[in-house]
Parts: structure tokens; sequence; C-alpha cells
């Protein structure tokens, strides 16, 4: 596949999709990139993704710098996982993106091209970011009740079932508290599902909240 027909296949993607020389150099940019970042291709064109990004992770980190560690590890063969940051648009809004990469080799030439592939995650992060505040306001409130409060008794969880709600409690996403236990995201959600089922709850966050009540996290 040549550049210019991998340029045409990214522009009928779905994703804000963009491609990256090995100077960390924009080098092409479909529609979809237009409509969420803003910029139009011919502002970006041989511009430094990183001085137009300025991405960061979840702790405020700087994700985007000249020295690229997404851009190094893609082009030394390391595995990169989807990854979400936080980046500025052209109006100069900061929106959460996940990103997923890829690498397109010319083998005529040994040309090597980093693909991005973005999608807007702002909806979920908000409902991460509720959950997170209502986890925390579950926990106070726990703190201040009185020793004197009987509570109905619940099955007991498993050890796992514990570290699972212990890494929700301080915030984690379910993706994030799977990578931290070194487990397949579907095994955790098995763990959410038979935790609900023992402490008769509907969802992960009713689940913590109960948890901590019963001091069991």
């Amino acid at each position: 596949m040549l550049e210019r027909e991998l340029f045409e296949f990214l522009d009928s993607t779905s994703d804000a999709a963009y491609t990256v020389n090995e100077r960390g150099l924009i080098c092409s940019w479909n529609h979809a990139a237009e409509g969420f970042f803003g910029y139009a291709a011919r502002e970006v064109i041989d511009k430094p993704c990183a001085q137009l990004f300025k991405g960061r992770d979840a702790l405020g980190t700087p994700v985007c710098a000249e020295q690229c560690a997404v851009l190094d590890s893609a082009l030394h063969g390391r595995e990169i996982g989807n990854y979400d940051v936080e980046v500025q648009t052209k109006s100069g809004k900061r929106v959460w993106a996940n990103i997923s990469i890829l690498v397109w080799i010319d083998k005529r030439t040994n040309r090597r091209l980093v693909v991005h592939l973005a999608r807007d995650i702002g909806k979920r992060k908000a409902r991460d970011d509720l959950a997170q505040r209502l986890v925390a306001v579950a926990r106070q409130i726990s703190s201040l009740q009185g020793e004197s409060e009987q509570l109905a008794p619940v099955m007991p969880l498993t050890p796992q079932e514990r570290k699972v709600l212990r890494l929700l409690a301080e915030g984690k996403a379910p993706a994030a508290a799977a990578r931290d236990l070194n487990i397949a995201p579907h095994t955790l959600r098995n763990h959410l599902h038979h935790v609900n089922l023992k402490l008769h709850t509907r969802n992960r966050l009713e689940a913590v909240v109960k948890a901590t009540r019963h001091r069991l996290i």
C-alpha cells in the first residue's frame, strides 16, 4: 500500500486519524480529525503534533513532548496499548480522547509512519469523574456513621473481589483496575457481576458504597 492509498483509506474512517513521521511531524489528517480537533489539514501538515495537542494524562503529566515516548515506542517495536489523553483543540478547549497506535511501513523505502486513531471519550470521562466523586462522598458518610448502626449481613467477598472494589473506590476506571490486577476486562466484569449478586446491588457504584458501609474495603 502506497502512502497515498493509506491516506485515502484513513480518510474513510470514522475515527479522527492522522499520521506522524519519525520526526513527529504530521503527514496526513482526515476529515474526522478536522471535526474533532478543529484544525483544517492545511494548518497541521508538517507541524509537530506535540506542539498542537499539548496532551497530558489524568494526573496532568505531559504526554506530548518533543521527545515523544509514544513515537519512540512505536518506532522501536514496543507494544503500545490504547491510552487516554487530554488534548487541546484549536479553540483552546481541552477534550479527552482514547488513542490507538499503528505503525505503517513502506516496504520499498522502509519509511515508517505512526498512525494515530483518536475517539472522543468526554462523556465516559465525565461519568467516571462523577462516580469517583460519589464514591468519595459515600466514604465520608460511612466514616461519620455511629458504631450503633446495625446493618443486615451480606455474603462474604473473595480477596480478589475486595481488590476490585478497592481500586474502584480509589477512582480507578474498570479498564485501569483490570490492568492493575493483571486480569482481562471480561474477568473484572465477572468479578463485579458476582459482587453485585452477593451485595444485592445493581452496578459498581452501588457495590462500592455498600461495601464501604459494611467495611469490606
